[in-house]
């Protein structure tokens, strides 16, 4: 069987954390041995990674050396902690097949993921990305590099940028061969890098971010995975979250999927993303999809936790 595994950037920058490289490599280890059983039972894996946090402090690295050295465009802070967070990953699934006995392959692919230049998105931006400004920093800002900036509550202004659906990734191809030579993969980490056809069918970077749990359902349906598995800080999806009549889902089928979605109980900024991706992923022809924690990874895959939704 063939799953595509999704992993909040939380899991490895947890906010009672600094986010150090020590921290983040040790949440690898523990990722990396959540994830060992279901390769050592035969799962063909293809893991997709988030990197808000991570890309946050990238940002910050880079504004905070401005007239020091040379600015980064966004497609490149993500770029780079696709491979720097891809390489912890590798790394640590390496080594605990390694202690398994086991001789698969582990790569990870930086990965262009398409975008439609004229998504509705654009016109719009509501991503906040980056640190806060006074309202005088952000009017400069958005003078002198044309950032679109907004008040994100009283802490002041942060840049803005849209998160487009995204369409497609560059390189499924090569995701797909090599998750049939059995090479376990990881790709589109943060979502992937934006890019897009210009009028000569030429690639080009554009300042976005996608996320990562959409660009999930995405791969999965390019290269035709059974099961979407997406691991989260809640250890199933509930109606009413956070409140006295909370009541935790264990099954549902896309259809209520969708109509609990309409009536709002799956915030934009929490679940909504993961129950979108789920819907989007069921159907267009996928056969399951898995939302529970990270610690309960190996339970929810045996159908013991978790909230699992069908067609």
């Amino acid at each position: 069987p063939l799953a595509v595994v999704a992993i909040g950037g939380n899991a490895l920058a947890r906010e009672d954390e600094d986010g150090t490289f020590d921290e983040q490599y040790r949440r690898a280890i523990a990722m990396a041995e959540s994830l060992r059983w279901m390769i050592v039972d035969g799962w063909r894996l293809v893991i997709v990674h988030g990197n808000g946090p991570q890309v946050g402090n990238a940002l910050l690295r880079v504004e905070s050396a401005a007239g020091k050295a040379p600015i980064l465009p966004l497609g490149i802070c993500v770029a780079d902690t696709e491979g720097g967070m891809g390489y912890m990953i590798e790394q640590c699934l390496q080594n605990e097949l390694h202690f398994a006995g086991h001789d698969r392959e582990v790569v990870t692919i930086v990965t262009q993921m398409l975008v439609d230049k004229s998504d509705p998105a654009f016109e719009n931006p509501t991503k906040y990305i980056g640190q806060f400004y006074s309202e005088e920093e952000s009017k400069k800002l958005a003078r002198v590099r044309k950032w679109q900036m907004k008040k994100d509550g009283e802490r002041g202004w942060r840049r803005v940028v849209a998160s487009p659906a995204p369409l497609g990734a560059v390189c499924a191809g090569i995701i797909k061969r090599l998750v049939e030579e059995d090479v376990i993969v990881i790709a589109a980490g943060g979502g992937g890098v934006p890019v897009y056809h210009d009028d000569h069918r030429l690639l080009e970077g554009i300042d976005a971010v996608i996320d990562k749990d959409l660009a999930a359902a995405v791969v999965a349906k390019e290269i035709g995975a059974d099961t979407l598995l997406i691991l989260t800080d809640v250890q199933k999806v509930a109606l009413n979250f956070g409140k006295e009549n909370q009541q935790d889902l264990d099954h549902i089928s896309a259809k209520q999927a969708q109509e609990y979605f309409d009536q709002g109980h799956f915030p934009k900024g929490s679940m909504g993303p993961k129950i979108r991706a789920a819907i989007s992923f069921l159907n267009s022809g996928g056969k399951c999809v898995i939302i529970a924690s990270v610690e309960q990874a190996s339970e929810a895959l045996a159908g013991n936790a978790g909230t699992r939704i069908i067609p």
